[in-house]
């Protein structure tokens, strides 16, 4: 995917499912597809999307060019086709839509030039901030991804992740390598989730 693991066998267990892990370990415009999805759905569902996109697009990897030309309407129709990609694949497949255009009129539609040629932690995440469909938080949690699984490690990269960063932490699909870290994770959010609500909850009390 980068120059750090090129020569090297990636494996990724985010997905859960062999080809899918496979397309994002080699294909890191799938491995930013699979991170745009991944809100308001299950993790493996959301990773396991760009896979699933490419075979219906007839290829065995995305392509930011093509993506960013074809039909709106009958792109649509790839993510609303049952079994839809997403919990909202109307929406979803627009947003993947601008993502690759964005790609295309930056970077070319070389999605690895997003990380390539930050030098610093705090560029990479101005670069991903900069993303359609990338807010701070998702822009972090991808960099941990990029700095935990695919060796992309520019200085202050652990820093400029946040929380999702630290090393050995179980927040986020920056941290995912097997089932039982997703069962972690997976715990991690739910507690997190109802810490907020009684938070809203007891501020609604006073």
């Amino acid at each position: 995917m980068t120059n750090s693991n090129k020569g090297q066998d990636l494996t990724l267990r985010i997905a859960q499912q062999p080809e899918a892990d496979e397309l994002l370990a080699r294909s890191p415009l799938a491995a930013l597809v699979g991170m745009l999805l991944d809100q308001q759905v299950p993790m493996e569902w959301a990773f396991s999307g760009p896979y699933a996109l490419a075979q219906r697009m007839g290829g065995a990897d995305l392509d930011a060019h093509e993506i960013a030309t074809y039909d709106p309407e009958a792109f649509i129709e790839l993510f609303t086709d049952k079994p839809a990609l997403h919990r909202y694949p109307g929406s979803m497949a627009k947003r993947v839509q601008q993502l690759c255009q964005y790609l295309v009129a930056q970077y070319d539609g070389e999605a690895s030039m997003v990380w390539s040629e930050a030098t610093t932690g705090a560029e990479l995440r101005k670069r991903l901030n900069a993303l359609p469909g990338f807010g701070t938080q998702k822009a972090q949690i991808f960099l941990a991804l990029l700095g935990k699984q695919f060796g992309v490690r520019p200085p202050g990269w652990r820093e400029a992740a946040g929380a999702y960063g630290e090393a050995d932490s179980r927040r986020s699909v920056a941290d995912i390598t097997g089932p039982e870290s997703l069962a972690e994770v997976r715990a991690f959010k739910q507690e997190a989730k109802q810490a907020a609500k009684a938070a809203k909850a007891a501020a609604k009390a006073r």
